[in-house]
């Protein structure tokens, strides 16, 4: 583990007001350290900052010997707890695709097995108002890379995040949760137990210090981290204007690959999908899809009669569902029964897992992935 004093100097460094990323890292070019750049005299610093930017770096603020503090006992706690590890650029710990991005940041708080970040990856990213079969998918197809020993990363928000972290939770390849917050929070709240789970068998990261809160700004800003630290992102729902879009171009922009999960085209939730395919994204249909593309192993097929609905034995309702929602009264005339008798029918689906209920009273079958 680092020392105090390197913490503290990579600390003043990475907090300093204007003192950007880009700036930060032309002064560690040039004197390759934090600790040699305030140790040399301030005449040196002159040819890469400006008076103001030289101003702010000599005189820090007075909450940063708090923060060093708070962030030294957090550290220090991990020796009891889930590990706890600053990564400085530079350092051989730091995840060698981050360096392959446009803006890596200069510290990456961990909290959990850092082993994680040299592990092969894929991020899992989509809406935070999915429809039923959107979780499903998201889970499923996570648990699936998870299984072959892929990593998946995502961002911890609602929705799709969380089944797609809870899905990698499932098997070796375990989960990485891209955080827009300090380490010492939990955003959102519900996700408290989740992200125990997470720090307990994979890992928690985030470019923040600790205390930063949940600010708007920042959680577009850490998808950068989520396309950058995988091999291909994989939205599962979008709406057209979404953080999941987001976090597809910054992947695009990365060299990695994008791929996307079709749905129905009356579904806002599958049209941010579709718009990727129409732009080059590659349309899955199933895990394996994705690891072939990527030049991994796939996971062994389920014989084709355990993927048809095992439980279903050809129930007539669920064949006259088809894969997009639909009404009762259009169930009705498909199937030629009542609606009291549909609606009691749907609900013993519904308790099954074989259907799911949406607003406007509509139905929509169920596929595992």
């Amino acid at each position: 583990m680092l020392d105090r004093d390197e913490l503290a100097a990579w600390l003043r460094l990475n907090e300093t007001p204007g003192i950007g990323l880009e700036t930060a890292r032309r002064l560690l070019a040039a004197f390759g350290s934090p600790q040699a750049l305030f140790d040399a005299p301030q005449r040196a610093w002159h040819e890469l900052l400006g008076p103001a930017q030289t101003q702010a770096l000599s005189a820090p603020a007075a909450t940063l010997e708090t923060l060093i503090e708070s962030t030294w006992q957090w550290l220090l706690a991990g020796e009891d707890a889930a590990p706890r590890q600053v990564v400085m650029l530079g350092d051989a710990h730091y995840p060698a695709l981050l360096l392959e991005t446009a803006d890596p940041p200069l510290l990456l708080y961990a909290m959990g097995r850092t082993e994680l970040l040299f592990a092969p990856a894929v991020a899992v990213v989509g809406s935070r108002n999915p429809s039923a079969q959107g979780l499903e998918n998201a889970r499923a197809f996570a648990a699936a890379f998870s299984g072959t020993g892929l990593t998946v990363v995502s961002g911890l928000a609602l929705g799709i995040d969380g089944a797609a972290h809870e899905g990698a939770l499932q098997g070796p390849g375990s989960t990485i949760a891209v955080v827009g917050t300090g380490l010492d929070r939990v955003y959102p709240k519900r996700h408290f137990a989740l992200a125990h789970r997470i720090s307990s068998a994979g890992l928690v990261l985030s470019e923040y210090s600790l205390g930063t809160p949940p600010v708007a700004a920042n959680f577009p800003r850490r998808n950068r981290l989520i396309a950058g630290l995988a091999r291909g992102t994989l939205v599962v729902e979008a709406a057209l204007q979404s953080g999941s879009l987001i976090t597809a171009r910054l992947a695009l922009d990365a060299g990695r690959e994008v791929f996307a999960i079709p749905g129905s085209i009356h579904a806002p939730q599958s049209r941010g999908c579709h718009a990727l395919i129409k732009q080059g994204a590659k349309l899955v249909e199933a895990a394996a899809d994705v690891l072939v593309e990527l030049r991994l192993d796939a996971p062994p097929r389920p014989p084709a009669s355990a993927v048809a609905f095992p439980d279903s034995g050809g129930d007539p309702v669920l064949t006259a569902l088809g894969h997009d929602p639909v009404t009762l009264d259009a169930l009705a005339a498909r199937t030629g029964c009542s609606p009291a008798q549909l609606s009691a029918h749907l609900l013993e689906l519904e308790l099954a897992g074989e259907v799911s209920r949406l607003p406007g009273q509509l139905f929509q079958r169920l596929i595992r992935a």
